[in-house]
């Protein structure tokens, strides 16, 4: 036989003994290490991936819920536009004040919008109605009678004897510079009544 190619398969295989027992003994518990840190790191990789799921859910859920807010935010100012539509003030035709035909029916100066024109309304009740924002011929006439009680009675027992049941249609009948019918019709009334 030949020695120059055992004695190298023979210092091999020595080698290759001594490495295996020395890796046993050295390191022979790190196999069980490895496996136990594979697993660790196996949990707290799924208990990562549950979280992620739970904050996707979470945050999918707050899109859903922003976005239904978000809806409701645009309903509620189409309602808000559309009920600021209904109550805006509608266009307003002026009839325009003659005081001329006013003192020539009257005998006197008539100033535009003075509520004392008015059968049964004095200076006092004048001002009433002014605290009250009604302070023109075209306001007093839109009012009802119960508003105009109401204005009279926000003054005090003092005004509970008139009666604005005439007044409205009185203010509408100056507002329109209908002066004649105004006229001849607060002939025939007692105060106002």
């Amino acid at each position: 036989m030949n020695w120059c190619i055992l004695i190298p398969l023979l210092v091999g295989a020595i080698c290759a003994l001594l490495g295996y027992l020395l890796g046993k003994l050295l390191g022979g518990g790190n196999n069980d290490d490895c496996e136990e840190r594979v697993a660790k790191l196996e949990a707290d990789l799924a208990a990562c991936k549950k979280a992620r799921a739970t904050l996707e859910a979470d945050l999918s859920a707050s899109k859903n819920a922003a976005s239904l807010l978000q809806a409701d935010l645009n309903s509620a100012k189409t309602e808000n536009a559309n009920l600021a539509a209904s109550f805006a003030a509608p266009a307003v035709t002026l009839i325009p004040f003659d005081a001329d035909a006013a003192k020539a029916v009257f005998g006197k100066k008539i100033k535009q919008d003075d509520l004392t024109v008015v059968e049964g309304i004095g200076p006092k009740i004048q001002e009433l109605f002014h605290n009250h924002d009604v302070k023109t011929w075209k306001a007093l006439s839109e009012c009802s009678v119960e508003k105009c009680q109401s204005v009279l009675t926000s003054g005090g027992d003092r005004f509970k004897m008139h009666k604005p049941g005439t007044w409205p249609k009185q203010a509408k009948l100056a507002y329109e510079g209908k002066w004649e019918e105004l006229s001849n019709w607060q002939d025939q009334l007692d105060g106002g009544k």
